[in-house]
């Protein structure tokens, strides 16, 4: 109980420190689910949904809701093709001249782990094709601005487990532009889980989204489940 509240407090006092600097003077908060569900020795499917606000309080700013195919290659390794959609409104505190954004997403992922003591590392690879559709709100008519873009993204996650109940979970994630501008974002996760059942947990946390000229605090609450449905389908089959 003691590492417990000794990690517990390092954690947070990490989080106040960079949450001082922030593009917006509103702390804003994502509510997360994320699923991989079992469906065969080899194969699973990854299903995900978020809802990310400007505030804690309200303000939307983004739907994003993904899913793939899962090739488990053995027991560290995975390989995914996937798909996402996104929508996304730009008006913060009503600014008129922000974009509303729908974005279709294909993406490629492979995911590598190990352990090294107590820690477990989590390398995950991932290539987007990312096909836009952007409406400019103005003054003027609104204006069409539809394109396609690039992107690969590399996270490094690092989990420690703190009790067979609690345990730390920390990543970052680069994001690089494969046209115009290298650089797109960086995301600094730390958090605090809470495992609920065996295949299931709940993580509380924080994001430090950094941007070329802002920095975003996002407070997440992320629900994790990972059902084995392997033998539902072989019940099916048979």
């Amino acid at each position: 109980m003691k590492k417990l509240l000794i990690s517990i407090a390092v954690l947070l006092v990490h989080l106040q420190c960079l949450a001082q600097a922030s593009g917006e003077e509103e702390t804003g908060i994502w509510y997360m689910y994320f699923g991989m569900n079992r469906i065969s020795e080899k194969l699973s499917i990854h299903s995900e949904a978020q809802f990310r606000y400007y505030e804690t309080s309200g303000n939307f700013n983004q739907l994003l809701l993904r899913t793939g195919l899962n090739y488990h290659i053995n027991q560290k390794a995975i390989a995914t093709l996937g798909y996402a959609f996104i929508e996304t409104d730009g008006t913060f505190l009503e600014s008129p001249s922000r974009a509303n954004l729908d974005e279709h997403r294909i993406f490629q992922q492979f995911i590598l782990t190990n352990t090294l003591g107590e820690f477990l590392f989590e390398h995950r690879y991932r290539l987007e094709q990312r096909f836009i559709s952007q409406t400019l709100i103005t003054s003027d008519p609104e204006q069409d601005l539809s394109r396609t873009e690039h992107r690969a993204r590399y996270r490094l996650q690092v989990m420690l487990p703190l009790t067979n109940t609690f345990f730390l979970n920390f990543y970052d994630e680069l994001f690089i532009n494969l046209q115009d501008n290298l650089f797109d974002q960086n995301r600094l996760y730390g958090a605090i889980g809470i495992h609920i059942t065996e295949n299931s947990n709940l993580q509380l946390g924080y994001l430090r989204n950094q941007f070329t000229n802002a920095v975003f605090d996002r407070l997440q609450i992320g629900f994790f489940f990972n059902p084995d449905l392997r033998g539902v389908f072989k019940n099916k089959k048979s």
